[in-house]
């Protein structure tokens, strides 16, 4: 077989792989130091200043250590699960999830992401045939799901509530209600979808809205279910008990509140103000078009690929910064 010119340039690429004694000599320490601190290994007693020069000379030097042996030690087959929720976010844990493919790979890892569904089966059958070392998901999973991870004895994260996204919760929150207050609004109703399975997500988003709601010092917010079939009424009951703007769960259901505005013969945002979240494309082009939160799915993905590979005990040279994950996007709609 003649030797094509890329095939050298591969094969030294491989002969000039950093090795777990280069990244000791950088480091000035042993290689089993480099070992326990790059194993994480339990019971060994070694300095946060040790642990973060060989965290450094493993980034300097682009060491991978060898993830097959690893996770034979571990009985795993380095599989991270990304649970996609079936639920209208817009293309943000997609986008986020393309981002953690593409960086975990660089470790040896391999995420698998799946779809949620209606009744979970196919999350729950994919944590029992693919042995996952990790489930991540994007929002809280469903009970079914967490007793499935539980039983796995794998670990779960939850990218929503890590540390370094600061309290999601509040800070979208407060994006969506201090823009409604510095248009003048103070009786503001939250919009959730008639459909149980996506209760869930309703209550993540509510709760940011009615701690910011607090902060304000507002009337307690009212809430509403919708569906097709009665939102024209919820919409008009709001508007006759005085509130004059909506935050939706998503911007799906924000849409279906102007769908409701119209019906009712009502006007947005002079009778009824709404905001959604999720910054769905389609938002551009509602009548009136929406405002909404967009987020940033390369932060999410770059604080969720550092939990996952501290999470297994990978090396991460420093934990990230709390980061700012959305920004609003203010249209015609308020």
């Amino acid at each position: 077989m003649v030797a094509r010119e890329g095939d050298a340039s591969s094969v030294e690429d491989r002969v000039a792989r950093p090795t777990n004694a280069d990244v000791a000599r950088l480091a000035k320490v042993s290689t089993a130091t480099v070992s326990y601190v790059l194993n994480n290994a339990e019971g060994s007693r070694i300095s946060a200043r040790t642990r973060e020069a060989v965290y450094a000379a493993a980034e300097q030097l682009g060491y991978r250590p060898n993830v097959a042996a690893r996770n034979l030690a571990r009985g795993k087959g380095g599989v991270v699960l990304y649970v996609v929720p079936r639920v209208a976010v817009g293309d943000m844990p997609i986008e986020a999830g393309n981002r953690m493919t593409t960086e975990l790979a660089r470790h040896g890892l391999l995420q698998v992401q799946i779809f949620e569904t209606e009744d979970d089966q196919q999350v729950v059958d994919a944590i029992g045939n693919l042995d996952p070392t990790a489930v991540v998901s994007m929002f809280p999973l469903s009970s079914r799901v967490r007793a499935a991870v539980g039983a796995a004895k794998v670990p779960h994260i939850e990218i929503g509530l890590l540390p370094a996204l600061g309290d999601p919760l509040l800070s979208v929150g407060t994006l969506r209600v201090g823009h409604l207050v510095s248009r003048g609004h103070h009786r503001i109703a939250f919009a959730y979808t008639g459909i149980a399975k996506w209760r869930a997500l309703g209550d993540y988003w509510f709760e940011g809205v009615a701690r910011a709601a607090r902060l304000h010092d507002l009337p307690s917010i009212s809430v509403g279910e919708v569906t097709p079939d009665n939102v024209a009424a919820v919409v008009a009951g709001w508007v006759r008990e005085g509130v004059t703007a909506v935050c939706a769960q998503s911007d799906e259901i924000a849409g279906l509140v102007l769908f409701g505005i119209r019906e009712a013969g009502l006007r947005c945002p002079e009778d009824l103000a709404v905001i959604g979240v999720d910054a769905n494309p389609m938002g551009a082009f509602s009548s009136p078009p929406l405002t909404t939160v967009e987020f940033d799915p390369t932060a999410l993905a770059t604080v969720a690929i550092a939990a996952v590979l501290t999470e297994l005990g990978y090396p991460v040279p420093s934990a990230p910064e709390p980061t700012e994950i959305a920004r609003l996007v203010v249209r015609a709609s308020t």
